[in-house]
């Protein structure tokens, strides 16, 4: 890392981000979440091949370990992507031991990106979710969550969701930074990279705990209301379908488009179920 940046990243540190989660204010609603303070221990490096790498090999790393970088080398995104990690944004990893079923799973994913875009419209940025689990503004990605688990005898013991944000970083021609989607700020960058990290942190710590005490449908509903993909046209194998929703095992549901129209006495309206990893999205750039 060059001088201009070490001295640009200065002050995004362990001590920084904890002020921030002290000072941090939390979405009003559910009502029942709105004192959690979680405890954790937050390591800060310069520079890892990734944090989710980094958490797994970290002695002692238990549920709220925190690893955090100024710099990724080898940062993961979903399906084998590479994720860019560039000075100026946020790369970090926390370790949960949820003791959830297995086929729960995709729940840790889906509850993590839903408590990071409450978090962040807390704070005034426009977040939306983008199915499964990216984070967007104005259809433009924010950011980014991989979540790693360890089973026991189907029991999901340990999980290490990473998380990436586009702060002050480069990004390309579909992406947004944090510098523009939210309000002006007087702080240093420092400072506010201390603030992202602090608000991802409460994000994924409210968004597990919300989910683990509430039902399915609960949770869902939830989910997708902050989904930005409801109501949009998808092409799949050539046919144009719309979104219509999401179940509460985190599959996206699609109607073809021709349906809009209501159909003859007796036929039953057609659905399609696409499971997270089977299907992306995509983005496209702005003015296209």
């Amino acid at each position: 890392m060059i001088l201009s940046e070490r001295l640009l990243l200065d002050g995004f540190n362990r001590r920084g981000i904890e002020r921030a989660l002290a000072a941090l204010p939390l979405p009003q609603t559910p009502l029942f979440l709105t004192r959690l303070r979680p405890r954790l221990d937050i390591h800060v490096f310069d520079q890892v091949a990734s944090t989710n790498q980094t958490l797994w090999t970290l002695a002692g790393a238990r549920a709220g370990t925190v690893a955090i970088a100024h710099t990724q080398t080898a940062g993961k995104g979903q399906r084998g992507k590479q994720w860019v990690s560039s000075p100026g944004g946020v790369y970090l990893s926390v370790m949960l031991e949820p003791d959830w079923p297995a086929e729960r799973s995709a729940h840790l994913t889906f509850s993590s990106v839903w408590g990071i875009v409450s978090q962040f419209r807390n704070l005034g940025v426009a977040a939306q979710i983008k199915w499964p689990n990216d984070i967007v503004v104005r259809g433009q990605k924010l950011g980014g969550i991989l979540s790693e688990s360890k089973l026991e005898r189907g029991t999901i013991t340990r999980t290490v969701i990473g998380v990436g944000i586009n702060v002050c970083n480069p990004v390309p021609a579909t992406g947004i930074t944090w510098q523009t989607a939210a309000p002006p700020a007087t702080e240093p960058v420092a400072t506010v990279l201390n603030q992202v990290a602090a608000a991802v942190l409460l994000g994924i710590w409210r968004g597990v705990f919300y989910r683990n005490y509430t039902d399915g449908k609960t949770f869902t509903d939830a989910y997708q209301s902050l989904l930005t993909n409801l109501n949009t046209p998808v092409v799949l194998e050539g046919e144009t379908l719309k979104v219509i929703g999401v179940t509460e095992t985190g599959d996206l549901v699609l109607k073809p488009m021709a349906q809009n129209s209501p159909l003859p006495h007796g036929q039953v309206e057609q659905r399609i179920y696409i499971k997270p990893g089977e299907f992306s999205l995509g983005y496209s750039q702005p003015g296209t």
